[in-house]
């Protein structure tokens, strides 16, 4: 690809929506999706890393509070709103940190409602850390997809489906391929293969930057 030409790029974000980072880096991601510019519209593809899957031990006291001091790192460096202590679903006896199922919601909108995985994306990220919902229960997210447009039954449906148990174990064994343990990571597809464009949270200054790097030209719109 000749320098300046970002036609053909598209950006890989690997992420978990129960990552807090990944919660932190929202605001990055939607200052490029909201931006328009003068260069070709870039594309965003997302991945589930896979945080933590398949977990089934509850959380211990230790961790809860290792994991919560994490969340005031994430607030005062992004500015995003957390829940209360309080009412911190970490908190909660006998919670459970599986992160597949809220990766598998994420997956299966992507799978068939492709337009709205971004959405979706967000709206599971909100409603863990912003107001406690337990976005391990099935419940919780098929409420949450009904909340930006897709029927409950329908997504529930597919939601519970083997191929979507499936299709989110690949994403999973995709991020380990890659190498990448850490999220939320950013790399950019262009012909002459994957770079990086950030690994940990980064403010959209620093993202435009580095993507004006590969390209030669402004960060423009993401699709």
């Amino acid at each position: 690809m000749a320098q300046g030409d970002n036609s053909g790029m598209k950006l890989i974000y690997l992420a978990d929506p129960m990552c807090s980072w990944c919660y932190g880096f929202g605001p990055s991601i939607d200052s490029l999706l909201h931006e328009p510019g003068p260069a070709a519209p870039l594309q965003l593809a997302m991945v589930m890393g896979g945080l933590r899957p398949y977990t089934t031990e509850p959380l211990g006291r230790a961790l809860a509070d290792d994991i919560a001091g994490h969340w005031r790192h994430v607030a005062q460096a992004s500015g995003q709103p957390f829940v209360a202590d309080a009412a911190n679903p970490l908190r909660r006896a006998g919670f459970v940190y599986d992160t597949e199922p809220a990766s598998r919601a994420v997956v299966t909108v992507r799978s068939h409602w492709p337009r709205a995985m971004w959405r979706m994306f967000k709206g599971v990220q909100h409603a863990f850390y912003a107001q406690g919902q337990d976005v391990t229960q099935a419940a919780v997210l098929a409420g949450l997809a009904e909340a930006i447009g897709i029927a409950r039954g329908d997504f529930a449906t597919a939601f519970a489906s083997q191929a979507m148990r499936d299709a989110t174990a690949q994403d999973f064994a995709q991020a380990q391929a890659w190498g990448i343990r850490g999220f939320p990571a950013l790399l950019a597809e262009q012909a002459d293969g994957l770079q990086w464009l950030c690994q940990g949270y980064a403010p959209a200054e620093v993202v435009r930057e580095r993507i004006t790097a590969l390209t030669g030209q402004p960060a423009s719109t993401l699709t």
